[in-house]
């Protein structure tokens, strides 16, 4: 009964512990998403006439590019679709 009754706090703290992680990781992933979209601006802001870098340079990291890439031109393709917009949200395909 007094294991029991001690083994509270431990599965509380366990589980505390648990949700942070959890927590700490979303929002690593979430910056890591927002530096790839500030990273996306800076090498083709030009399209929306920011001042683009070299040109070489942006040559060079179009491979690195390929997936936002994807996910500009969907986004322009879905972006007078309201129903294609949730649905991209909500990572249906």
């Amino acid at each position: 009964m007094l294991k029991r009754i001690l083994s509270i706090p431990k599965k509380l703290v366990h589980y505390i512990t648990a949700i942070n992680r959890i927590k700490a990781t979303d929002m690593l992933i979430f910056e890591v998403n927002e530096m790839e979209n500030l990273f996306t601006i800076m090498l083709f802001g030009s399209l929306m006439g920011l001042p683009a870098p070299p040109a070489a340079m942006a040559i060079e990291l179009l491979p690195y590019m390929e997936n936002e890439l994807r996910l500009m031109i969907s986004r322009a393709d879905f972006s007078r679709d309201a129903l294609a917009s949730i649905m991209d949200i909500l990572h249906v395909d």
